[in-house]
C-alpha cells in the first residue's frame, strides 16, 4: 500500500523539483534528502534511498571474520553447489544458489532449513552474501533488499579473497 502511494507521487516529484532551488548542503545526486522529504511529507513513504541496498553494503575479509566469530551475521553463498565442492566454502555459510535466492527468502523457516540446511534469516537479521568474486553476491543483495531485508551486505572479494586471506594466516 505504501509503495502504491510512493508510485502515485512519482510523477509529481520531478515537477516539484523542477522549479525548486537547490540549497547548499542539499543532496540531489543521491536523491535522498530533497526528494524523500517531499515524497515522505506527501505519501508517508519510508526514508530510504532509491536503491534497495544500504549505503555501506560491502564487507571486507576482516569484517566478515568478526561477524562470523561473533555470530552476528548469516552468510549466504550464492554459488552453485558444484562450485562449493570443487573450490571450497566459507565455514558456517549457507548455500543458496543465486537463481533460488528470491524464492528461498520467501520460504517458511522449516522449509528453508530442510532445503538449504541452515536457519532462514529474518528480515531484520544481518545477511552477508558471498560468491566467487563479488558479482553474484551483489545481485543477491539487491534481491534481498527488494524483498524487505534491511541489513544486507555482500563480500565483494568472495571465495577468491577468503581463500587468499586464509592461506596467509
Amino acid at each position: 500500500m505504501a509503495l502504491r502511494r510512493c508510485w502515485a507521487f512519482a510523477g509529481v516529484v520531478p515537477r516539484l523539483l523542477w522549479n525548486r532551488p537547490v540549497l547548499p548542503g542539499t543532496s540531489v545526486h543521491g536523491g535522498r534528502s530533497l526528494v524523500c522529504s517531499i515524497v515522505n511529507s506527501q505519501s508517508g513513504c519510508r526514508n530510504r534511498d532509491f536503491s534497495s541496498a544500504p549505503q555501506s553494503s560491502e564487507v571486507t575479509y576482516e569484517q566478515l571474520k568478526q561477524l562470523l566469530a561473533g555470530r552476528r551475521a548469516v552468510v549466504i553463498d550464492v554459488r552453485e553447489p558444484w562450485e562449493l565442492r570443487e573450490y571450497g566454502f566459507i565455514p558456517g555459510s549457507v548455500n543458496v544458489p543465486l537463481g533460488q535466492v528470491n524464492t528461498a527468502l520467501q520460504l517458511g523457516p522449516e522449509e528453508f532449513k530442510e532445503k538449504y540446511g541452515g536457519e532462514k534469516p529474518l528480515p531484520t537479521d544481518n545477511i552477508v552474501f558471498s560468491c566467487l568474486a563479488g558479482i553474484r553476491s551483489k545481485a543477491a543483495l539487491n534481491t534481498a533488499g527488494s524483498l524487505g531485508y534491511k541489513d544486507v551486505q555482500h563480500y565483494p572479494g568472495g571465495w577468491k579473497d577468503w581463500e587468499k586471506n586464509e592461506q596467509h594466516r
